[in-house]
């Protein structure tokens, strides 16, 4: 695993998402209100909408086909809904967003 740097944070809006391509899949970068970062597969768990363009509240993520509630923290969809989605290790240093993926 190594470190890719992304963007600046400031790149990505506060309650927005960003997506970045890594092979075949779409990650989604998301920041909260209080400049957490968190990443996601970009794909909701239920009939794959784009969560990236769902709306960002506290820790979590309303996908925009269905408003299923995802976790920012560990992709989990909220109950009664049931589903995960994959996470991505994501740290911020000097103002840069670094994902962790595979070579």
């Amino acid at each position: 695993m190594r470190w890719t740097k992304i963007c600046p944070l400031n790149d990505i809006p506060a309650l927005g998402a960003r997506v970045v391509r890594h092979g075949e899949t779409d990650i989604g970068v998301f920041r909260t209100e209080d400049d957490r970062v968190f990443a996601l597969n970009n794909r909701c768990p239920h009939k794959g909408g784009p969560l990236s363009q769902g709306l960002v509240y506290g820790d979590k993520v309303a996908c925009p086909l269905h408003s299923w509630k995802i976790s920012l923290v560990d992709g989990q969809a909220e109950a009664p809904d049931i589903g995960q989605t994959a996470c991505y290790a994501v740290k911020v240093e000097d103002g840069m967003v670094y994902l962790q993926l595979n070579p």
